[in-house]
């Protein structure tokens, strides 16, 4: 059972990736970035690294994703100012 958990997680990381790079939307494609790294966590969970885990949610999905989310408003914003 945990087998094809982690097999339908690998996939679901697989077609994020292709998401994230064919995607034109900038804001859209930080959204995907988000959910690839949340479940990148949910297979360190399960490969018994929490550590890692916890490291990537908080950096790699947090922290990361709000940066780059405040990026883009901050790009749009001097965009409309132009």
């Amino acid at each position: 059972m945990i087998g094809l958990i982690v097999l339908a997680i690998f996939i679901t990381l697989i077609i994020l990736a292709v998401l994230i790079i064919e995607n034109d939307d900038l804001p859209h494609s930080v959204i995907l970035f988000m959910g690839f790294g949340l479940g990148s966590v949910i297979l360190y969970f399960i490969f018994s690294a929490p550590d890692v885990a916890l490291t990537e949610a908080v950096i790699g999905t947090g922290i990361s994703g709000v940066v780059f989310l405040v990026t883009l408003l901050q790009i749009r914003s001097k965009e409309i100012k132009r």
